[in-house]
């Protein structure tokens, strides 16, 4: 993509915020925000009952009334600090729904016009020692689903234009925040989480925390379920400026993000979901440090069938080039991979990617003669990917597979019975063999046998037998 962000190793040139705005201006939030503008509050009411002192009336009626930039600039050069003061006692002291979303609007306007205004609110927290984010953050409690998420975007706004960083216990705060109105189901206001999202990702020092707060797992969680294609696009974009952190980027696909995607890909119709996909692929190669990890992905983008997309998308034509430059740079760098790959690195990719399937390597003997004991590489960490997938999987062929690898590791590592015993796996595909589907048993009973077992060369002649005399397996 043309655009760059903010990278572990430096700042790069934003994304212009006017692009996102442009993209955002369907949302829920700007369209109730446009309405709101239009009405007018009676602050003289408010005076007259003394709910805001005669300072914070006089310097909301003149803001309110300053219909231009310029009118605006010179009351803010005038009045800096009263501007602070008056909006934190409005949002403090007025209670009607009505009026805060007003203000909110105002306030929210204000920092767009200039984002150098964030200073105004930090200069204001600083002189009287008090926490910039505490009103902001305890304005996210409130029933109101505009006042909430109109909140959000300014805290967005301070947390990214300020000069000071959000503080860590308030930046937990806010992230766990954001994941949780992701997930809440049916959200009007899901586009405008999003976007706080994709403002904030774009600093470093606010990926990992987003990260430490399971951020990763609830993005790919909420593009696991279907979804419209203008939030596909803004969450993948979130995921996209996770990838310019090369450690973030090493450890990606540990969380199933390229085998998501490509589901995404083979669907996607937006030349701009499509677009901002193929970006993350292409970081997922070029931004880890390890060129082991780069070439692993490029693996598992193999094994997602992400080349026959590529050669899908060569026959389409597309408006931005550069989505032409990442289709010639993934299709090189996977065809090399290929070249490269062995039957163990597609095996390990394969299972890494948690979708199972009887590829050619799982049935054959020299594979499995050749590679057993290499599942005990890295503190077994590919018989424990298998033995997940016997503990959490409902699909049939993931277990049936799963269940024929445990055979296999056992009739050809010597001591894989042992092993096997002692992380549990052997009761999991016993479990197995009262399970509801054919295969599942069948495959489940053959690994049982090969667990009993010693003699192999008998037990595949009884097997052939038993085959040949009943079209299956006698339990």
């Amino acid at each position: 993509m043309s655009t760059n962000i903010s990278s572990a190793g430096g700042v790069l040139p934003p994304l212009p915020d006017e692009k996102i705005d442009m993209l955002a201006a369907t949302s829920v939030l700007q369209q109730q925000a446009a309405e709101i503008r239009q009405q007018r509050v009676n602050w003289q009411s408010y005076q007259q009952s003394q709910m805001i002192s005669n300072e914070d009336y006089t310097f909301i009626v003149a803001l309110d009334n300053a219909t231009d930039g310029k009118a605006r600039e010179q009351l803010l050069k005038s009045q800096r600090a009263q501007c602070a003061k008056t909006f934190l006692s409005l949002l403090g002291h007025v209670s009607k729904d009505q009026t805060i979303q007003y203000i909110l609007v105002m306030l929210d306007d204000l920092l767009q016009e200039d984002r150098t205004r964030v200073e105004i609110f930090r200069e204001h927290s600083a002189r009287k020692r008090e926490s910039l984010w505490s009103p902001f953050l305890n304005m996210l409690n409130r029933p109101d689903g505009f006042i909430v998420n109109m909140t959000s975007r300014i805290v967005a706004k301070l947390a990214c234009w300020s000069v000071d960083p959000m503080e860590r216990s308030d930046l937990q705060f806010y992230l766990t925040w954001l994941k949780d109105e992701l997930q809440k189901q049916n959200n009007d206001y899901i586009q405008s989480v999003a976007r706080c999202l994709q403002m904030l990702l774009r600093h470093d020092e606010y990926r990992k925390a987003f990260i430490a707060v399971d951020g990763l797992s609830t993005l790919l969680s909420v593009l696991s379920a279907r979804q419209n294609f203008q939030i596909q696009y803004q969450l993948i974009f979130c995921l996209w400026v996770l990838t310019f952190n090369p450690e973030l980027a090493g450890r990606m696909n540990r969380y199933n993000v390229i085998p998501i995607l490509a589901d995404i890909l083979s669907d996607s119709v937006k030349e701009k979901v499509t677009r901002i996909i193929l970006a993350v692929y292409r970081n997922l190669i070029e931004k880890p440090e390890e060129n082991l990890i780069a070439k692993e992905n490029c693996v598992a983008m193999v094994h997602c069938k992400v080349l026959k997309q590529l050669s899908i998308l060569e026959q389409r034509k597309f408006d931005d080039e550069d989505i032409a430059s990442d289709i010639e740079f993934l299709n090189e760098k996977l065809h090399n991979s290929v070249q490269d790959l062995s039957s163990f690195d597609e095996y390990a990719t394969e299972l890494k990617s948690g979708r199972l399937e009887w590829s050619p390597v799982h049935k054959s003997a020299k594979f499995w003669r050749e590679n057993a004991g290499r599942l005990n590489e890295k503190n077994h960490e590919l018989l424990h990917i298998l033995i997940k997938i016997l503990e959490t999987s409902r699909d049939p062929l993931k277990l049936s597979v799963a269940s024929f690898d445990i055979g296999e590791y056992v009739r050809h590592y010597p001591r894989g019975k042992n092993v096997i015993e002692q992380l549990g796996a052997k009761q999991l595909v016993m479990q197995l063999l009262g399970h509801e589907d054919y295969n599942v048993r069948y495959e489940a009973l053959l690994a049982v046998q090969k667990l009993m077992v010693h003699n192999w060369e008998y037990l595949g002649k009884q097997l052939e037998k038993e085959q040949g005399q009943s079209g299956g397996v006698k339990s």
